[in-house]
């Protein structure tokens, strides 16, 4: 992918309220600049900084009382507005000049532009990161505008292909907004036009990058058919399903269930397997976990016009979701530097979850002593380290591989509420922590191999990740069918449901449960990922292909009973109901425990 693209392709929603805002903004005013739309210059201003502001309002409304934001947060957002304030009056200021004449224009453009290249940097530099959902449907409107508008109707007419560039990355910044969205749809559409546009491109200028923005519309492809199973209407077209949190999808607290009152605050989502399908810096198994720590995206304005909400002067309940950092490839360096940032930022009550879906570095050889750094870990990027297009993993088969992280590197963070969740063929390198703090800490480990009959899969995305973000796909791929009707879904979600439920009872009964799961358990969306985690292991050990060994198994830190939750009798007979709706029965162990 074109530098520029795949570095500046994923912001995530969490950014789009400002950096998609100001990059508007310096859109419209290039287009204007280039004379390609007069109408870009009268609409782009009014529909530019809704989205900052809105940000903005968010971000000073999250603590309460002005008082209670951090003083650093509050000059970051005075400076904010300042430069924002400064590039509305200079935005204004061109429309107001005469249409005629040259020199009059050039030092107020050369001012404008001062402004917004300031702005720009601040904002690479203070990322207004909200991580609220809502705000992708503002991206998705601007960027709708801009489409239905034509604002870029005229550029293929210029001889110049650095603005058939911008065009191309607007469609590719675009797509970003909609995957996120889950409008598959608006997503195929986009996918044809760019590639009538970059075959355009190519065709018209001689470029060096064609090979690359080919790429973009490959792992596009590959992205939007990552998913295993296709859920049908009847009349055969796909639907598409949202693995957001909804009101219904973390299983309800009983009366009586005594659970920590901790909250999920931040959260870093790090990749860094090769020959994953992605889409620019985000990897499938990035994808799938980030919506896994999302909520569905509240439209405000329809949320106003429901009965009794009309009158009401109270402001709209707020939905909180994790902040979250997305790493794609981090160097050790990097990746210790977000987590201390975040490590140090986490508010009282508060909870830090750490994904990590990487290759695994095992350990050279035998050592005399078991500690946190002697079990191998997960691989950060070694990028300085190349020779011949070769990575360069050990200098010395003596010394312990120096990118690799180990979970003695996570100890330091342990002294706050921790939850990690690793994803690799090393995961069990993290069963090898000591709780040093007594603050509660829980790691859940994926499978560290899978089935021959599943392994050629693992390009599509990590099935332990799967099951963590859509639990009722990843049953149904392990089943072995590849589509099922939408009236049958639906069915079977409602039956997952009352699974989830009955984990929750199962864990919160439990008489010999270590306490740190159910210190997290009073967070919605760490309550979810715990009981589709013992779905998934429970899944597992009943499922006839991934009892060849144990190396099969979902495993964690500190140890789940087993007789209570992922072999309790009563769930694995829920999940032989499961697959007889799906009418599977044949490929779970009817007896399991019998067999061990």
């Amino acid at each position: 992918m074109p530098p520029a693209a795949s570095n500046e392709l994923l912001e995530k929603e969490l950014d789009m309220s400002g950096r998609a805002a100001a990059t508007a903004v310096q859109t419209c005013l290039e287009l204007s600049l280039e004379n390609l739309s007069q109408k870009t210059a009268n609409h782009g201003e009014v529909e530019t900084c809704v989205m900052t502001e809105l940000a903005l309002k968010e971000i000073m409304s999250s603590g309460g009382a002005e008082d209670d934001i951090p003083q650093a947060e509050r000059k970051t957002v005075t400076d904010f507005c300042y430069l924002l304030d400064k590039s509305k009056q200079l935005f204004n200021g061109l429309r107001d000049l005469p249409q005629y004449g040259q020199k009059q224009w050039q030092s107020y453009f050369g001012r404008t532009f001062d402004v917004y290249t300031k702005l720009w940097k601040f904002q690479q530099q203070h990322r207004l990161r909200t991580s609220e959902t809502s705000y992708l449907n503002e991206a998705f409107s601007f960027y709708s505008a801009i489409r239905q508008r034509s604002y870029y109707s005229q550029v293929n007419k210029e001889d110049r292909p650095e603005l058939v560039v911008k065009k191309l990355r607007y469609y590719a910044r675009f797509i970003v907004v909609c995957l996120l969205l889950n409008k598959m749809d608006v997503v195929k559409d986009l996918v044809k036009e760019l590639s009538d546009e970059i075959e355009d491109y190519t065709h018209r200028f001689n470029t060096e990058d064609q090979v690359e923005w080919n790429l973009v519309l490959q792992e596009v492809a590959a992205f939007i058919e990552a998913d295993p199973v296709m859920v049908l209407n009847d009349d055969n077209t796909i639907v598409i399903t949202s693995n957001r949190l909804s009101e219904t999808g973390a299983p309800l607290l009983e009366q009586g269930m005594i659970v920590g009152q901790l909250a999920l605050a931040d959260a870093l989502i790090i990749g860094n397997c090769n020959n994953q399908v992605k889409f620019s810096e985000l990897t499938i198994d990035m994808f799938r976990m980030l919506q896994a720590l999302e909520r569905e995206p509240m439209n405000l304005a329809s949320q106003m016009n429901k009965p009794g909400m009309q009158e009401s002067t109270e402001k709209p309940a707020r939905r909180e979701n994790p902040h979250k950092y997305l790493l794609y490839k981090p160097t050790f360096s990097q990746l210790y530097t977000f987590l201390a940032a975040s490590f140090k930022e986490l508010p009282a009550n508060s909870v830090l979850l750490i994904y990590l879906s990487a290759t695994g570095v095992f350990p050279s050889g035998r050592s005399d002593s078991e500690g946190p750094y002697d079990f191998g870990g997960v691989l950060t990027n070694s990028n300085r380290d190349i020779i011949n297009g070769d990575a360069i993993h050990k200098r010395n088969q003596s010394y312990k591989e120096m990118h690799c992280l180990h979970p003695g590197d996570l100890y330091p963070f342990t002294r706050k509420p921790l939850f990690i969740i690793v994803d690799s063929s090393n995961s069990v390198a993290y069963k090898n922590f000591t709780n040093l703090f007594g603050q509660p800490l829980v790691c859940l480990l994926s499978p560290t191999a899978y089935p021959k009959a599943l392994q050629d899969q693992s390009q599509r995305g990590s099935l332990f990740t799967l099951f963590l973000n859509n639990p009722l796909m990843a049953f149904l791929f392990v089943s072995g069918l590849s589509s099922m009707r939408r009236g049958l879904w639906e069915k079977c979600q409602d039956y997952l449901r009352k699974i989830n439920r009955d984990i929750a009872q199962l864990l919160t009964h439990s008489r010999s449960i270590d306490q740190s799961f159910l210190q997290f358990f009073g967070d919605e969306f760490l309550r979810l990922l715990l009981t589709r985690f013992i779905f998934c292991s429970a899944t597992m050990r009943m499922h006839k292909i991934f009892r060849q060994e144990t190396r099969n198994y979902p495993e964690s830190y500190p140890q789940l009973p087993r007789d209570e939750t992922v072999e309790n009798p009563h769930l694995q007979k829920h999940i032989l109901e499961l697959a007889s709706i799906l009418d599977v029965r044949n490929v779970f162990l009817e007896n399991t425990l019998d067999d061990y």
